[in-house]
């Protein structure tokens, strides 16, 4: 990322681009959640891969079909929107120049590689750096809330249904405490989650990644505008630390120590290294609470014999 001062309007190329890309991972996005909600309402397990490339043709005749798909869609690009529009806003707020968020559409389990914007130039104070890096989580929290209300009403039980099909989720500690509400006396395996609120968990992992305290992650910039020099060492730290990690729950936590380790634990230039004052640590702390109830060591394990 990198920034500059000013804001000038984006030609208009620019911003058919933007509306380009939107458009495709909102496509990429909705054909993943026909999908899903078509496994939901014919009581199958969300993800089976096989089934899920036939799926394709299905769509092909019929795509009718990708209107299914729109609730998952919406929501998900709703979490991600929000987030960078909370970077975004946060930059134009201290006459930091930025892009408009760039999606990603690709072919993967939920349709995109997410989204992220471009900040061009030096950041020089440590507390517009901490202001740009916390809002995009608590922005993008603050819309997979009610999300994750709503796809959790319209959740349904089916006895040992996540357990099934060719992908398992861990359940981060804010889903338990959801499903405890809305599902007292049922198992969370039992749980069979509308694609509503797949995307809202979606929103947790992503949620709970850029809040990861290393590099030029959200938490990496938070952690620099808090701790200054010790910034490189503790991200060092942190990301050696995903490892074992990787070992006991999630093989996927060793790619990204890796990528991490070797991409470089950088940070913006700094001039202006005046603390970030008592308030901003106080939120720094919301941060971390959000981080908690995000973060689950398992995230995501494979059924599938290789």
């Amino acid at each position: 990322m990198s920034i500059g001062y000013g804001h000038h309007p984006a030609p208009f190329s620019r911003l058919g681009f933007h509306a380009l890309l939107l458009a495709l991972t909102l496509l990429t996005t909705t054909i993943v959640g026909a999908r899903l909600a078509t496994n939901f309402e014919q009581n199958l397990p969300a993800f089976q891969f096989d089934e899920d490339l036939a799926f394709l043709a299905t769509l092909w005749d019929q795509p009718r079909l990708l209107t299914c798909g729109l609730p998952f869609s919406l929501t998900l690009l709703a979490i991600l929107l929000a987030h960078e529009f909370g970077h975004y806003l946060v930059c134009r707020y201290h006459r930091i120049e930025s892009s408009l968020p760039y999606f990603l559409p690709a072919p993967t389990l939920i349709g995109t590689f997410g989204a992220f914007i471009r900040i061009r130039g030096p950041i020089f104070s440590r507390r517009n750096l901490f202001d740009v890096g916390v809002a995009g989580p608590l922005a993008g929290f603050v819309f997979l809330l009610p999300a994750l209300g709503i796809g959790l009403a319209l959740s349904k039980v089916i006895p040992g249904i996540a357990n099934q099909g060719d992908l398992t989720f861990g359940n981060p500690p804010l889903l338990c405490l959801a499903l405890q509400a809305v599902f007292p006396d049922v198992a969370p395996a039992d749980v069979y989650l509308h694609p509503v609120a797949r995307a809202a968990w979606i929103g947790l992992f992503a949620t709970a990644l850029n809040l990861l305290p290393i590099g030029q992650l959200d938490g990496g910039h938070i952690l620099y505008a808090i701790t200054g020099p010790l910034h490189r060492r503790l991200s060092q730290l942190f990301a050696v630390a995903l490892i074992p990690l990787g070992f006991v729950y999630w093989t996927g936590w060793i790619l990204w120590a890796i990528f991490f380790l070797l991409s470089g634990l950088r940070r913006p230039p700094i001039i202006d290294e005046f603390p970030v004052g008592s308030g901003r640590l106080r939120l720094s702390l919301l941060a971390a609470s959000i981080f908690l109830l995000s973060f689950t060591p398992n995230p995501i394990q494979t059924n599938v014999a290789l």
